[in-house]
């Protein structure tokens, strides 16, 4: 079993059937389950980096025997190993979840818990393509039920994470609401405030300008103010009124 001159970037260690070198290519591209010649190649990913769109691949080879390699001797323990590290990853998030304290931070998480839920996605339906084409290795069948149970833990911290920043946007818009409908009823009570003395305003800088006035007004101060007030309770009357005809 030789690598073909297009395998050049896989890792050494890998020595391929042909009928598995004409399926892969010199990248190691999505997590599949590849067969040929009676062996079976198994590419999966590494836990996603925050922010980093390329994968690590890893390479796992089942041979003709039976037996699985890695390429460091640790066969399917470092498979379990990988998810080992999905599994923390998400415990991470899971307990910090709760003490966020900014959507900025909660968006940094649901970033990051996308993209591990998209592979661990992934990464089920490779093992589940392994475990089609060998039915009777027990621990592949425990690591494939292991990563779909590890996959829902995911796809329910990338749901929760979306809910929390959902309930923040939603109880934002309420207290902006609440502070708008709040500055609306201060504005109307000034307004009431103003209309109230307006006629007021208006006959003082009438009568307060440098004419002459006629005697007949200058002794009338009072029922000058009064009318000015009823005036000002008449437009307060009237306002209200086509307010309440409005709604």
């Amino acid at each position: 079993m030789v690598l073909g001159p297009h395998s050049e970037g896989l890792p050494q260690w890998l020595d391929l059937e042909p009928e598995i070198l004409s399926q892969i290519s010199c990248r190691p591209g999505g997590q599949r389950c590849l067969s040929g010649g009676g062996e079976l190649l198994l590419v999966v990913h590494e836990v996603p980096e925050p922010k980093v769109p390329e994968r690590a691949a890893r390479f796992f080879i089942r041979r003709e025997e039976g037996e699985w390699d890695d390429g460091e001797g640790h066969g399917l323990e470092a498979l379990g190993r990988l998810l080992d590290r999905y599994q923390e990853t998400i415990d991470r998030y899971e307990a910090s979840i709760d003490e966020l304290d900014t959507a900025a931070e909660v968006f940094a998480m649901i970033r990051h818990a996308g993209p591990i839920a998209r592979t661990l996605r992934n990464l089920t339906v490779a093992l589940r393509s392994a475990v089609d084409l060998a039915r009777e290795d027990r621990q592949l069948i425990e690591l494939r039920d292991r990563a779909s149970d590890i996959l829902r833990a995911a796809e329910i911290l990338y749901h929760d994470a979306k809910l929390t920043l959902d309930f923040w946007q939603a109880e934002s818009a309420e207290e902006h609401q609440e502070a708008a409908e709040r500055l609306n009823v201060i504005a109307y009570r000034l307004n009431l405030l103003a209309g109230f003395f307006l006629p007021l305003v208006a006959m003082g800088g009438l009568l307060g300008m440098n004419v002459n006035i006629p005697d007949v007004f200058r002794n009338l101060f009072w029922g000058i103010l009064a009318m000015g007030m009823l005036a000002g309770v008449g437009l307060l009357i009237f306002a209200g009124w086509n307010l309440n005809k409005k709604s």
